[in-house]
Parts: C-alpha cells; sequence; structure tokens
C-alpha cells in the first residue's frame, strides 16, 4: 500500500471536548503520513519526473506529509462519510469554512468549531499536507517532496516568479507567497530578465540587469524598489527541483487510506464515502488531478465518491511541472491552458480536442463533482470558459457527471459587514467597500446535495449560472457601457479587464518543462454575469441579498490607491453598495436606485420577504430548510448595517 506508515503526533479531544449533536464528541488526531509511490505503477504516470526520484530498496519512490484528522470518538455514531480537504497554503479551514467559524491566524493550529454544522451532522475531516513549499509548523500543513537528478546529476532550469506588491520594497523573496523558494542557480547569470507590467493584461518592460541583482540564492534586489500596484516577474536558472506532482499523490493515497477497512495504525478508517474538497488554489487542484486522470489509486481502485471544488472558475496551476510553485494563481503558465469544460471538444484557439474529464471518462473512473464559483472568478476571464465554448457564442452542453453552480452576487470568500473593509486575501486594499455577502449557506446544500447524488442516486438541483441563450452571460466591456449608476463607485477601465489568453508555454511543455517568459496570444471571450437594475447578477443561485436586496452586490471590486494601480482589478474582492435609506437621501445623491423605505415598509416587512424567497430557495433544493432562519439573521444583519450606515 502507497501509505506505508503513520506517525501519530497528537491525539487530544477537539473543541474541549464539546458535544455535537448526536455525534457527541469529537478527536483531532494530527501526524505523518509516509508514502510509497510506484513509478512504473500506471495510475502515477502522470507525475512529472516521478521517474528521477531515488528509490528505497523495494523501487519506490518515498515522501511524506502533514495530516490533521478531526473525527468522531465513537466512530459507529459519524454518517460513514469524511471530507479530504485539500488544505490552501498548508492553513485547516474547511471546518471553520462551513461552520462558519472565524478565520484564525495564519500561525495558529487552532480549528474553529463556528457553530458546528459538520460535526452534528457525523462529518469526519482529513486536512491534508500536498505543498512542497509551505514551510511546515504546527499551524501549517506541508509535504516533503523528493528531489531529482538525471543519469546522477544535478538538475537546473527556468523558474519564473510573480511578483505583486502593495507597497514599495527593494527586496523581496524569490517565491510566490512567503514560501520555499527555488535557489538562483548562478547569482551572475547574465541571462536572467525581470519584466515588469502595469496591469494584469498589460504589455511587459524588460528592467535592465544592471538595475537589478541576487544579493543571495532566495532574494532579488532592485534598486529603484518595487513599486506597489505593478507586476513583476524574475526569471532565472534555478536548482534544486522537486517532484511538485507528489502532492497530488499524497492526497489521493490519504483518501484510499481512509477509505481501506483494515487497521489504520489507531486511527478510525473504513469510512463508506470519501469526498474531496478544497476552495481557491485547492479547487483548482482538484480541478487540475481530474484532468490528469488521478481518481484510481495504484491498485485501480475508485478514490474519491464525490467532488467539491470551490471557486476555481476554469483554471488548474502550478502544480505538477518542473520548478512549479503551487501557490501561484495568475502567472501565465501551465494553469492557464485549454481545456477549461468538462466534456471533450475542439478549441478553435489552440486546435486542440481535449477535456477536463476525458482521462477520468477513458479509466471509467469519474467522481460525482458539483463545482461552485463566485462571480469574481467571471470577472477573472475564466470561469465562463467553463460552460461557454472559446469563440464566445455557444454555451455548452453540461456533463452529466457534474453540477455547476454560480454563487450570484458573491466574492471570492464570503462576505459579512465585519469584513467589509481593511486588506484583501492578497494584501492590498480595496476602493470600494467589500462584499458583505455571505454565501456559506449555498456551499452547505452542495455539499448535502452531492452526498445525496452519491449514496442515494438522487439528482442534484440543475446547474445555474450565466447563459447566452437567455442572455445573462455577456462580454466584460457591456456590462461596464450599461451599467447602472451607483454613487461615489468607480467602474473598471475595460481595456484592463483581467483575461485568458493563448499560451505557449515551450517546446518541453508536454515533459512539464516550461519556457519563460511564455508567449500569449490571441484571448478567450472575458464573459460576465449580466446585471438587473439594481446592478445585482442576474443569473446563478441568486440569495435574498439579490432577490430581496439593500444594496448593489458585484464579484468585482478596484485597488485603492494607497496599494497602487488604482484602475486594476482586485483579484478576490468584490463590492457592496448599499441603497439609499429614505428617497430623501436618494434625492440628494442623485442615486437612480430605489430607497430602502420605498423597498420595504419595515424591518419586519423586509425579514418576511426574506424569508419567503429563502423558502423558495430551500423548496428548489439550493438551501438546506434547516438554514432558512440562518440566511434571514444574515441578510439583517445586511439591513440594518445599510440603515446604520446612512444615519
Amino acid at each position: 500500500m502507497p501509505v506505508v506508515s503513520v506517525d501519530i503526533k497528537s491525539r487530544q479531544p477537539y473543541a474541549d471536548g464539546a458535544s455535537f449533536g448526536l455525534t457527541g464528541g469529537y478527536e483531532r488526531i494530527d501526524g505523518v503520513l509516509e508514502f510509497a509511490a510506484d513509478p512504473d505503477n500506471a495510475s502515477n504516470a502522470p507525475i512529472v519526473d516521478l521517474e528521477y526520484a531515488p528509490l528505497d530498496a523495494s523501487g519506490c519512490v518515498r515522501f511524506d506529509s502533514d495530516f490533521t484528522l478531526v473525527a468522531p470518538r465513537d466512530a459507529s455514531k459519524g454518517n460513514g462519510r469524511v471530507i479530504v480537504e485539500v488544505v490552501n497554503r498548508g492553513r485547516r479551514r474547511t471546518i471553520a469554512f462551513f461552520n462558519r467559524g472565524p478565520t484564525p491566524p495564519i500561525d495558529s493550529d487552532g480549528i474553529p468549531e463556528g457553530d458546528g454544522f459538520l460535526l452534528r451532522h457525523g462529518y469526519s475531516v482529513l486536512s491534508i499536507g500536498w505543498q512542497w513549499d509551505v514551510y511546515r509548523s504546527d499551524a501549517l500543513l506541508g509535504l516533503t517532496a523528493p528531489g531529482i537528478s538525471i543519469d546522477g546529476r544535478p538538475v537546473t532550469g527556468q523558474a519564473c516568479v510573480e511578483m505583486r506588491p502593495n507597497l514599495k520594497e527593494r527586496t523581496r523573496l524569490l517565491a510566490n507567497r512567503e514560501h520555499r523558494p527555488y535557489p538562483v542557480a548562478d547569482l551572475d547569470d547574465p541571462n536572467t530578465m525581470m519584466l515588469v507590467r502595469d496591469w494584469e493584461d498589460g504589455p511587459d518592460t524588460v528592467i535592465p540587469r544592471s538595475q537589478w541583482h541576487f544579493p543571495d540564492p532566495e532574494h532579488v534586489t532592485l534598486e529603484s524598489e518595487f513599486q506597489p500596484g505593478k507586476i513583476y516577474y524574475v526569471i532565472y536558472t534555478a536548482a534544486d527541483p522537486v517532484v511538485v506532482g507528489c502532492g497530488m499523490l499524497a492526497i489521493r493515497e490519504a483518501a484510499t487510506w481512509l477509505r481501506d477497512s483494515s487497521d489504520g495504525n489507531g486511527v478510525h478508517n473504513g469510512y463508506e464515502r470519501v469526498y474531496g474538497h478544497g476552495v481557491s488554489q485547492c479547487g483548482r487542484l482538484l480541478r487540475h488531478m481530474l484532468y490528469l486522470g488521478l481518481n484510481l489509486d495504484e491498485n485501480g481502485r475508485r478514490v474519491f465518491d464525490g467532488l467539491l471544488p470551490h471557486v476555481a472558475g476554469g483554471r488548474m496551476g502550478e502544480f505538477n511541472h518542473r520548478f512549479a510553485q503551487p501557490s501561484c494563481q495568475s502567472n501565465p503558465g501551465f494553469g492557464h491552458q485549454f481545456p477549461f469544460a468538462d466534456n471533450t471538444l475542439a478549441d478553435p484557439i489552440t486546435e486542440h480536442t481535449d477535456g477536463l474529464l476525458r482521462r477520468l471518462r477513458e479509466l471509467d473512473a469519474v467522481p460525482k463533482i458539483i463545482y461552485t464559483d463566485s462571480a469574481a472568478e467571471y470577472w477573472r476571464g475564466d470561469a465562463a470558459l467553463t460552460h461557454i465554448d472559446s469563440t464566445g457564442t455557444l454555451d455548452l452542453d453540461p456533463a452529466p457527471e457534474t453540477r455547476r453552480y454560480l454563487f450570484a452576487g458573491t466574492q471570492h470568500l464570503p462576505g459579512a459587514p465585519e469584513l467589509m473593509v481593511g486588506q484583501g486575501p492578497d494584501g492590498s486594499t480595496g476602493m470600494h467597500p467589500y462584499n458583505g455577502v455571505d454565501y456559506i449557506p449555498l456551499l452547505r446544500a452542495a455539499l448535502f446535495n452531492l452526498d445525496r447524488w452519491v449514496s442515494e442516486g438522487t439528482d442534484p438541483p440543475p446547474s445555474m449560472h450565466p447563459s447566452l441563450n437567455d442572455g445573462t452571460a455577456i462580454m466584460g466591456a457591456e456590462y461596464l457601457a450599461g451599467s447602472v449608476t451607483v454613487p461615489n463607485r468607480e467602474l473598471p477601465d475595460p481595456d484592463r479587464l483581467w483575461r485568458i489568453r493563448e499560451i505557449d508555454v515551450g517546446p518541453d511543455a508536454q515533459r512539464g518543462i516550461a519556457a519563460y517568459p511564455v508567449k500569449e496570444g490571441r484571448e478567450y471571450p472575458h464573459l460576465v454575469p449580466a446585471a438587473d437594475a439594481d446592478g445585482n447578477d442576474l443569473a446563478g443561485i441568486r440569495l435574498p441579498d439579490l432577490t430581496v436586496p439593500v444594496g448593489t452586490h458585484t464579484g468585482w471590486n478596484l485597488r485603492h490607491p494607497d496599494t497602487g494601480a488604482p484602475e486594476q482589478l482586485m483579484s478576490m474582492q468584490g463590492s457592496t453598495h448599499w441603497f439609499p435609506a429614505t428617497e430623501a437621501q436618494r434625492d440628494a445623491a442623485s442615486d437612480p436606485r430605489p430607497s430602502l423605505e420605498r423597498r420595504y415598509a419595515n424591518r419586519e416587512d423586509y425579514a418576511a420577504k426574506v424569508k419567503s424567497a429563502a423558502s423558495k430557495l430551500a423548496d428548489d433544493g439550493y438551501l438546506l430548510t434547516e438554514d432558512i432562519d440562518l440566511v434571514v439573521n444574515s441578510c439583517l444583519e445586511r439591513y440594518d448595517c445599510a440603515m446604520d450606515d446612512q444615519e
């Protein structure tokens, strides 16, 4: 078996021994899994450079990964389901995410139980480290990936690091985020390059080599300082590559280990159903695993019954090539390539024929999949490509194995009134208040629908997303040209929207070796959800925030001048603009949107309308009945905030 040892570091009651409904108490187990992967096994064939890693006495490649398992103390009281969490940059988030708990600090190993939703319903959660470049600690789960050599010699090659500063800096780490860098092979190499562009899709300018240098193998210094809001790329010859794709094997084999009914070295396993969940970067990783066909283990058994990739849009990522940096999210490269959609189709831009599920269909190993996105992934330029063809003129046929939902009028991560100001996830600050809509109740329903689909064969409710046929998918420039006027709101420059382009990664791309800078060509269509008269998305699952609104909620925002480039779209944040509270305030602001006093007789009238709208969502299967009151109370928080902000 690929899991060859389990080293338990600690075992303790979870949440101070609290009891969660009929499931009772939970325990938390932290440890390390050691894996042995057979490079000659067909299931491992997609992993780049695995054949160049050192072998043990049995001819396998060894690596290990941190894990945390939160499971019922009495396994018989659980529901037999385990969620395998693909941790986001080392951080355990799934329990707090579904349970609407607080987000712990990056340096904390805490797992807040929130409202206990997953636990009351008997789910177990395994958080598994998979990134080679995470600095492992009690707070951050990572993976030790094997290095490679070819014919006994060290390997070097090109690496490209993207940097997006939010303040002036002279020296920066050669890594995406604060992760482990690939060291520079030669500090004085004249064939290195630094490029800068002013916006996401802007032209590159070469910064002369004389103006910057490497002070050590892990940092780069620009004498004139890196400027906030600009986008820099450092291309250099790197050393010490590792088998980055072992991270995907760790996820796959950890899931297999949990399903196996044999003794798990003191860890309960033998789960009846295994589901995978990943947010953002980790949702893109799950899409990448689908594309590579990684849902059969070394014994040919299906691994995941179902997957819930969240806010992944149409992208994959830097998860399986030489000198890959898994946290990189926007650097043009392997993660931005066709295919974007599930079904196999011909791409008129690249002239390739492929599909995200093509390999798994050939293996008869496609899990049930529910994709969920916010409006931000459409404004990023890629989400629409999952269900609209590359010409932007044809709605694609849905895949029978999947459902796809847009959480209309939301941003990348769930919002709340108290989260509408401050820094975004990338450290930048928004020009407008951030989106205050909380979509977690929709995600909870998606999980239950996935479970019923797998376990009972009950079809989930139909996909809900923008469409060309009904006019709810339109070009970004068209949206902006017809946008409702909102006082004090700046609109994005239509010429500076994020875009996905045809990409040439180099002649050795099929071997997982890139040539930088990549060559960018023709652009794919940038399609976004059309808006109603209030400026709210027309397509997707519309929470009462959109059908009984107190403001305009978008999936886009602009950078604040304090962090540079105010004409640029933020990468993850949306915006919320409250309606005027009274008609007098509306007239004073020349706001075309009807006021709250015109829309609703009073707070009780508003609450009644919200409850009716939420009940309709529950009747249609997009919301759990138990969460109707949660949605009502959440909407009332925003109603009160809209009224209070204008007193």
